[in-house]
């Protein structure tokens, strides 16, 4: 395959093994034709992670293999050290602000179709919709110069976050590290010119107001030169880019999709936790 591709991890639906987990490429331009349902089985975007590892091979699913679509599940497109989000990164005024970033528990990460649940005292609850970079290699000190040598792709995510538990903490942690309140995927495309994507929510089947990657204050390589000057990025990281659409608050019941340009869409429903 050359060009641009789509990456993901996924799960092959039973009676495979439980557990297993393979990495699937493909390069159809349209992502809903039959190409584009077709995909090959490939060896881990992640080599040196052991988080990231393919199963063993089997028949049916070993390198070169084709599989269909329907016959398994898209998992969260990476198994993450870290997940990192950019604070106040909005427009002229994010940028005005120095750089700031925020740690989201990697426990929190769910995938598509996964529920998101909502804990009693979460209170007003928003979803996010974001641009993700996902990191290939190991990474520290990088420069605008190298930032791009670190980026595997994007994927989109969703920054499930409590704001009463966001006023009441200042570190976000408890209203961004729940368990489940980082959705992602569905896949990773490579080469994706992210300069201008429009992002948006549907919230129930209502659209709400767009926005595009280009209102966002601190762009992808500014944001790696930034947060590789004080710590190591690892293969499968994720960086959340930041949200410059607008939302709604989510309760049990609801079903929300992020929708980023040239990615597709990421959908998850609202659950009540338990």
């Amino acid at each position: 395959m050359s060009g641009p591709l789509r990456v993901a991890r996924v799960r092959p639906l039973p009676p495979a093994p439980p557990g297993e987990q393979f990495f699937v490429a493909n390069d159809a331009a349209d992502f809903t034709s039959g190409p584009g349902t077709v995909w090959t089985v490939v060896d881990t975007p992640f080599p040196g992670s052991p988080s990231n590892a393919g199963s063993a091979p089997r028949p049916g699913w070993e390198s070169g293999d084709s599989v269909l679509q329907e016959s398994f599940a898209f998992l969260a497109p990476s198994v993450p050290a870290n997940v990192l989000g950019m604070a106040h990164n909005t427009g002229q005024a994010g940028r005005d602000l120095r750089p700031q970033a925020f740690h989201k528990a990697a426990t929190s990460v769910i995938g598509p179709g996964d529920a998101i649940e909502l804990p009693s005292g979460a209170g007003h609850v928003d979803p996010e919709a974001e641009l993700a970079i996902v990191v290939g290699v190991r990474a520290k000190g990088l420069t605008l110069a190298n930032a791009r040598s670190a980026i595997l792709g994007f994927t989109i995510s969703n920054d499930v976050t409590s704001r009463d538990l966001q006023k009441a903490d200042e570190l976000w942690i408890s209203a961004k590290s729940q368990d489940t309140f980082t959705p992602a995927g569905p896949w990773i495309v490579t080469s994706l010119d992210e300069a201008d994507l429009a992002i948006s929510i549907v919230h129930n089947g209502n659209g709400l107001n767009a926005a595009s990657t280009a209102d966002l204050g601190w762009k992808v390589d500014e944001i790696l030169v930034y947060l590789t000057s004080f710590m190591t990025l690892h293969p499968g990281d994720l960086v959340l880019t930041g949200f410059p659409a607008e939302s709604a608050p989510i309760v049990p019941g609801d079903t929300v999709t992020c929708c980023v340009q040239g990615i597709g869409e990421l959908s998850n429903p609202v659950e009540a936790a338990v």
